[in-house]
């Protein structure tokens, strides 16, 4: 359980950098930035898997590129549900979930 209150709270902190380093990205508050973390996982969790599944002919055709268009939909389908969260284009998007993955990465190696 504190596992995963820990890796929700760095997806927080990611998300928030992660706005800071990529124009077009934009968060109301610390506390939109928790909400947001919290639908990006479940989306990541519950919705992402489904789309992989039916792309993989053209994931294999993009030599796995097409996965970053998927990171794309996830983050502006998170911005869509989220108030307070706002992505400018899907290419925004796409660069977002590009850099917040690596943020969420390097930070998980800090802190886990």
């Amino acid at each position: 359980m504190i596992g995963l209150l820990a890796r929700w709270l760095i997806n927080a902190l990611a998300l928030i950098l992660t706005t800071l380093f990529v124009r077009g990205l934009h968060l109301a508050s610390p506390w939109t930035a928790l909400s947001a973390a919290l639908i990006w996982g479940l989306a990541n969790t519950l919705i992402r898997p489904i789309l992989s599944f039916f792309t993989l002919p053209l994931q294999f055709l993009t030599l796995g590129l097409f996965t970053l268009v998927i990171n794309g939909l996830m983050l502006s389908l998170t911005a869509h549900l989220v108030p307070g969260f706002s992505i400018r284009s899907f290419g925004s998007a796409v660069i977002g979930a590009l850099v917040l993955s690596v943020i969420s990465i390097i930070l998980s190696h800090i802190f886990a």
